[in-house]
Formats: structure tokens, sequence, C-alpha cells
């Protein structure tokens, strides 16, 4: 029991930034707080914390620990849920956030099955490119891909999603197909306005790199960017959830695959809570038995 209250005592300080925010959290005073950070940098032998008048920092030891202690807690937390909650239905209201492109096409109609499942609940689905602020927004959950660096957040792995170059076959006729990532210098190649080169393996199997790349075309919407590959103006570099339905067509084909980058996660990140409400644990589960099945993405 110290043990756990040690643990939850640290992650509360190190995701709320002070003693005495997580000692409201804890319902304790922040000497109480700092009484059991202490006992558990001298159990573990080990600094987590740097404290000053003002704020604490994580040292390297103490990121690397808050994560997983922000894992096991979530885990306990469900578990419990799993346990007290039996038949109870989950209800209420939630609200997700998803990037744009992917939320139309992948969490939309996910949300939709959800609700058909959990008509006690009620969903606000909010489709931004934007960082949300999950806190200050009042986001219960939110979709993301790619490597996650808020450590005030908790994360659960729904899936991995990768990225392919395409093009139609019409302009692959007209100007060859590349077989090395270095012959994309002699390419037409669309690309976001923000985007300064595509990440590929240097050789199959070897490193990734970073490949500066050139076009006559360049958009911030990465839609346009599809659709202008569909018409044959060029390269593009794709997420396979928006290209594999024309690639299983026949519309788009893929180019360097044996160079293409290792894929990206795919997550549910959410504020780090003692308990997980059941309807949002109940959502997470549903995409994650979707979005981790290699046949809903047709690899």
């Amino acid at each position: 029991m110290d043990a756990f209250k040690q643990i939850s005592a640290f992650a509360a300080a190190a995701t709320r930034g002070s003693l005495s925010a997580a000692a409201r959290a804890e319902q304790v005073t922040p000497a109480i707080i700092g009484r059991r950070i202490d006992a558990l940098e001298e159990r573990l032998g080990v600094r987590l914390l740097l404290r000053t008048t003002r704020r604490l920092s994580l040292t390297f030891e103490g990121q690397a620990f808050l994560e997983d202690c922000q894992r096991i807690l979530n885990d306990l937390a469900n578990a419990e849920a799993a346990v007290s909650l039996g038949g109870i239905r989950a209800s209420g209201h939630l609200k997700v956030s998803a990037p744009a492109g992917f939320g139309r096409r992948h969490v939309a109609p996910q949300v939709a099955a959800f609700m058909r499942g959990n008509p006690e609940v009620t969903v606000t689905l909010d489709l931004t490119d934007r960082l949300v602020d999950l806190l200050n927004e009042g986001v219960d959950c939110a979709v993301r891909i790619g490597e996650l660096a808020d450590s005030s957040l908790v994360g659960s792995k729904l899936g991995e999603m990768r990225r392919v170059v395409v093009a139609s076959p019409d302009y692959l006729a007209r100007h060859g197909v590349p077989h090395t990532p270095r012959e994309l210098a002699a390419h037409n190649c669309l690309s976001l306005g923000q985007q300064r080169g595509w990440t590929l393996r240097e050789a199959a199997g070897g490193e990734v790199a970073n490949f500066k790349v050139a076009g006559s075309f360049e958009c911030n919407d990465g839609a346009v960017l599809h659709e202008w590959a569909l018409a044959g103006a060029g390269l593009a570099w794709r997420s396979l959830w928006e290209v594999g339905g024309d690639l299983a067509a026949g519309r788009l084909v893929a180019v360097l695959d044996e160079f293409a980058a290792p894929p990206m996660g795919i997550y549910a990140v959410f504020p780090q809570r003692r308990q997980l409400p059941l309807r949002v644990r109940v959502f997470i589960d549903a995409l994650k038995a979707t979005y981790g099945d290699p046949d809903y993405w047709g690899w």
C-alpha cells in the first residue's frame, strides 16, 4: 500500500507540476506528498524530481519512470472498473478529438457504430489538425498519429499506420518508375507546404533518412495532393489510410515499398485520471479492436 501511495503521489506531482496541486488531487497535504516522494526516491536509490520553491521538473530517470507509472495506474483503474461496474451501461457525454482527414474517414464511422451500441452516450467529435489541449478544452479522448510527447497525457496504442509513395499508372507510364529514393529528384513530387522532405530508408532494410523533394505544386491540404496524384500530376507521399482503396482498385500504384519507413503508431490519448469513465474505456476498446486488425487497413 505504501508503494502504491508513493507512486500515485509521484505521478500526480509530475503531471500537475506542483506538490500543492498533487495534494489537492490526492486529498492530502503537500507535506504528505513530499514525504511520499522522498520515500520513493530513497527506496529506488535515484532522484526522480528536481524540486525548487517555484516548480518541479523531471530528471531523465523520472521521465522514464513516469511513463511506466502512468500505464500501471491506468491499467489498475481499468481493472477495478471492469470488476465493480459489472453490467452497468456506458452513459453520459463523450468528447473526442481527431485529425481532420483521418477523423472523417476512420473515426466518424467508429463513433457512429459506438453510439448505436451505447445509446445512452452522446458524443461531440472535434475534427481539427491543431494540437488540442485536452484538459483546458474538456476533451475526454484524442486520436493521434505518431510519437507522443506530452508526459501529462496517457496513451493507449490502437494500431499502426504506414505511409507510401504513390502515383497514377498514367504518370508512371509517362515518367517512369523510381527504383530508389535518390531518383525522386527527377520526378514531380506533390508535397505539403510545410513538408521539407519524405521519410524513407536509404536502402532496403537500412537507416531512415529524410529525402528532399521538389515539384511544381505544393498544398497544405493532403486531400488535394491525393486528388492531384489520382489525376496523374506527380508522386505523392500519403498515409495508407487515405490511399488504400485507390491502391486496391488500381487507381494508384505504390512505389519504393522496400524503402518505406517503419509504421507510425495510432494512439488514443487522455488526461491522467484515477479512474477512466466507462464510456471512454469502451470507446477506446472499440477503436483498438478495429484499428488493430490488419484486414481493416488492407495490408
